[in-house]
């Protein structure tokens, strides 16, 4: 069954196949905030793209009702943070060209309290700046944009070692991730006034700012636009053949990317594994059917 267009749903199918970019707050851990927006929004299952610390707040996606299968596009994105690089001694006056020499492919052993296996690996630094320092020179306020699996409480570390003084992680907040960032963030206080809203008033606008789409997760990735005859074997676990495909973004060979029908509505997450403006042949082989 394929779906309305994303922006004529009514609530209880935006419920189903929605996403909530939630400001968590610090304490609970991603599980615990992903549990009661199940329970808020009255759904079998909500699931958190990318997981957050409890002490840590910011931008963390909710996926809500089946839109929990489209968790695996938002885990690989790039994400962004603020930390508090908290210094055990004075910084010394080269700290901004130290701090500059990471920005770039780094070894990491993860954590000792972590949940994958302490292998070295490497991660990428994209941008990392100083945006702050406090008069006493002991605080940095960091901006890092980081692949994803970067282990910023480890690079604050590694910073005070190649700084000489020695240095751990203070406050981390993260600022965005994937297509989601800290300008439209949504509080749980938020999610749960504009449900009231809706279900004591039958006021659906404030919930709609809260709730989006699912689609929305999706915005980073290249999209294939599929016709409805398409989509319909789609939901019979058909891979996207060529005569199906009506237009496609430029992506490179096995790039993960969406499909949806011509209404804007998604249909399946997919490898890219053909040419899209072939006569026949398979394009996209299929990941994840989201209807």
């Amino acid at each position: 069954m394929r779906r309305e267009a994303p922006d004529d749903r009514d609530v209880d199918a935006l419920r189903e196949f929605g996403v909530v970019n939630l400001d968590k707050p610090p304490g609970p851990s991603a599980h615990q905030v992903s549990a009661w927006i199940r329970d808020m929004v009255d759904v079998e299952k909500a699931a958190h793209a990318g997981t957050l610390d409890p002490k840590v707040t910011g931008c963390l996606p909710v996926l809500t009702g089946t839109a929990t299968r489209l968790a695996p596009a938002l885990l690989e994105g790039p994400k962004e943070y603020v930390a508090v690089l908290e210094l055990h001694a004075r910084a010394p006056t080269d700290l901004d060209a130290v701090v500059a020499e990471f920005a770039g492919p780094l070894y990491q052993k993860p954590p000792r309290k972590s949940a994958v296996a302490r292998r070295l690996r490497v991660r990428e630094v994209y941008a990392l700046d100083v945006l702050e320092v406090s008069d006493d020179r002991r605080q940095a306020l960091l901006r890092i944009r980081c692949e994803s699996g970067t282990y910023v409480r480890k690079l604050c570390h590694d910073l005070g070692l190649a700084l000489g003084t020695g240095a751990h992680m203070g406050d981390l907040r993260r600022t965005a991730t994937g297509p989601f960032d800290d300008a439209d963030l949504a509080t749980l206080h938020d999610l749960a006034d504009a449900l009231a809203e809706w279900r004591e008033r039958g006021d659906e606008t404030w919930l709609r700012d809260v709730l989006a789409p699912a689609e929305r997760a999706l915005a980073h990735l290249p999209s294939v636009i599929i016709a409805d005859s398409a989509a319909d074997a789609v939901t019979e676990g058909a891979p996207v053949f060529a005569p199906g495909v009506l237009d496609a973004d430029d992506a490179g060979e096995n790039a993960l990317v969406a499909c949806y029908t011509p209404n804007g509505a998604a249909v399946c997450l997919g490898r890219l594994v053909g040419d899209p403006d072939a006569e026949e042949g398979e394009v996209v082989s299929l990941e994840r059917v989201l209807v």
